[in-house]
């Protein structure tokens, strides 16, 4: 992961944990942390720090479709496409009988 990921990442952690803490305990951890006070209120340190989670979110937003993951079904772990309505022991029947060809379509069991 690049740094700037790992950064955003630990930006939008500790942006999610103050805002449960908000929603559970009424607690501000950011303005408790910066000695801004009370709950909603901010200084300028805590300014700084709502604006870098704010800008990672807008960050991972931004680069989230190139970063996601292939699953499963578009073909992260098999080399052959998915094929709908197919039954899971045809499909496993199939592969197994290619596996025991060879590249030049013999029979390697023979």
């Amino acid at each position: 992961m690049k740094q700037i990921d790992t950064i955003a990442t630990l930006l939008l952690i500790i942006g999610g944990l103050n805002w449960g803490l908000v929603g559970l305990a009424n607690l501000d951890l950011v303005a408790a942390i910066t000695g801004a006070g009370n709950f909603g209120s901010k200084n300028v340190l805590g300014a700084i720090i709502y604006t870098l989670v704010g800008l990672a979110a807008v960050y991972k937003l931004l680069t989230w479709s190139t970063s996601r993951r292939p699953t499963f079904a578009e073909g992260c772990c098999s080399r052959r496409p998915v094929v709908r309505g197919e039954p899971a022991a045809a499909g496993r029947a199939r592969r197994l009988s290619n596996l025991a060809r060879t590249p030049e379509g013999r029979d390697r069991r023979s």
